[in-house]
């Protein structure tokens, strides 16, 4: 699943992308991708379930790839 996402505002937390796009169903359970280290930003593993997404980055884990504009 390749995503684009474009932002409305300077940033998004990292959960609610998530939740957002279909990768998740709720926000919980974005969390809880996040938490297992299942998902990364800019090619680095992101634990901060709450991360600032900007525009120009690049969320990805198994099965999906998120461009954020």
């Amino acid at each position: 699943m390749d995503l684009d996402f474009e932002l409305r505002s300077d940033y998004i937390p990292l959960c609610d992308l998530l939740k957002y796009c279909g990768v998740t169903e709720t926000g919980g359970m974005a969390k809880h991708l996040i938490a297992e280290g299942l998902v990364s930003v800019d090619g680095e593993v992101e634990l901060r379930k709450t991360a600032k997404i900007r525009a120009g980055q690049v969320v990805t884990g198994e099965g999906f790839s998120i461009h954020v504009a």
